[in-house]
């Protein structure tokens, strides 16, 4: 499904990737750790092609649908959750208002509040950010510390959601420090000093 081999990547003469090779298969339930800097979201940013790489090969299967949550997630600051999350899917041509009010009522959310999203709070903004992720039946699903600014309901309800879309064979990569102890990992890796290595329990 994925295939990353050889990559790296540097920043300057900052060196955050050196040779790094991953093989994921369809289904697949994801743990990436690493001290902040080591170069996680960096890895994400190159899966999803918002970020080059120096030198190296991703390969990622014909077709897939890829949704991401990395870093802190961006909207239309002046604009409600319907426009904004409306905005997003129509970019594929995918939007389905029904599954994505559900999706909102998950997370306590109204998709029909008026509200502009530059008066959310980091956690309400946080929920969009997964909700946006997920909205269009991605295939593969990277999120980048998605418990950060979650009450315990919503983290609750956010390990609920991926244990959900795991079953349904989706292939998930998450970067967290906390917050996942309750997910049932198939993989774990750590990036330290540039590296990827696969942790063996």
């Amino acid at each position: 499904m994925l295939s990353i081999k050889k990559v790296n990547k540097k920043y300057k003469d900052n060196q955050v990737l050196d040779n790094v090779d991953l093989e994921i298969g369809r289904g697949e339930l994801i743990l990436l750790t690493g001290i902040n800097g080591s170069g996680k979201s960096t890895l994400l940013k190159i899966i999803c092609d918002i970020t080059e790489y120096d030198n190296g090969e991703v390969e990622l299967e014909k077709g897939l649908k890829i949704g991401a949550l990395i870093e802190n997630p961006v909207f239309i600051e002046n604009k409600s959750i319907k426009a904004n999350l409306k905005f997003l899917a129509d970019l594929n041509k995918n939007y389905n208002y029904e599954h994505i009010k559900n999706l909102c009522q998950k997370f306590s959310l109204d998709i029909e509040n008026k509200v502009d999203i530059k008066d959310y709070s980091v956690g309400m903004r946080q929920k969009l950010g997964i909700i946006q992720a997920i909205m269009e039946n991605q295939n593969i699903i990277l999120f980048d510390e998605p418990t950060r600014g979650l009450d315990n309901t919503s983290s609750n309800k956010f390990i609920e959601l991926v244990k959900k879309l795991n079953s349904d064979k989706k292939t998930i990569i998450i970067c967290a420090h906390d917050g996942v102890d309750e997910i049932p990992f198939n993989r774990k890796f750590t990036i330290d000093k540039e590296q990827l290595y696969e942790c063996i329990d």
